[in-house]
């Protein structure tokens, strides 16, 4: 009989080490649910937000999410791009106290938020914000949009996911089921109920509007260039072909006596 080469072990050996490590990671992943596709105003070459629905979610972060979660890389004054006047944005940011200093003592102190300010953190440090939620950390939601497969569908989707465990099924002590969420168990209880919040606009405040609504305000802060950027793409592909259709004639023109 034929004996198998050293080299040829030792590759059949890592194979099946590979594939060992690799099946747990296949399991697991097989147990998430794909948040729903979902139709957005901002998808598509020429997609743009929808100011309302940002001042909507804008609303949402502010009375429900801001309670837990900064957005440390969202400065007040750029609400003034989702249609809020600069005298609301000033008087919004005076509402908020911001750490500032130090003063000519060497004191750091408190004073009310600026324009100029960035939204401040609900909690002083990492181990305050873990304490107040049992241990687990709020992340902060200024790019969660762009930091999370499917974006604002998953968010929208996890937000409005909350149900009772189906049977059988064991969770953990101080978790909460979430069918979206990696594993089903999350830590965060449900943040929205019908009617949380009171909209400007008479929107009714179900969970799935609140979710959608927070899940657009979130993309925005996570890319508030969005809409220039795609202007700014389409001006460059009206380039681009203008630029092709003279290197054609030019080089027709060259090359028109020579054969």
């Amino acid at each position: 009989m034929r004996k198998d080469s050293p080299m040829k072990t030792l590759r059949a050996a890592i194979a099946a080490l590979a594939f060992a490590l690799a099946a747990p990671a296949v399991l697991a992943a097989g147990d998430e649910i794909p948040a729903p596709k979902q139709k957005w105003s901002f998808d598509g070459a020429f997609g743009t937000f929808d100011r309302g629905e940002l001042q909507r979610g804008f609303q949402v972060y502010k009375e429900v999410c801001a309670a837990c979660h900064a957005a440390k890389y969202v400065a007040f004054r750029t609400l003034r791009d989702i249609g809020f006047s600069e005298a609301e944005v000033k008087a919004l940011a005076a509402t908020y106290e911001v750490t500032d200093g130090p003063d000519d003592s060497g004191e750091m102190f408190k004073r009310p938020g600026r324009p100029s300010d960035k939204f401040p953190s609900p909690f002083p440090n990492e181990k305050a914000a873990r304490a107040a939620n049992g241990g687990a950390y709020p992340l902060d939601l200024s790019l969660i949009a762009k930091a999370r497969a499917q974006g604002p569908d998953y968010l929208a989707a996890l937000l409005s996911g909350y149900s009772q465990p189906p049977a059988g099924f064991q969770l953990g002590e101080g978790l909460h089921y979430n069918k979206y969420f990696p594993g089903q168990q999350i830590a965060m209880p449900q943040p929205l109920n019908p009617d949380q919040v009171t909209y400007a606009d008479g929107t009714k405040a179900t969970v799935e509007q609140m979710s959608r609504d927070v899940s657009a305000f979130l993309m925005w802060t996570a890319e508030p260039k969005l809409e220039e950027r795609k202007r700014l793409g389409f001006k460059v592909m009206i380039f681009l072909l203008i630029l092709t259709g003279l290197f054609i004639a030019a080089k027709k023109r060259v090359w028109a006596d020579l054969k």
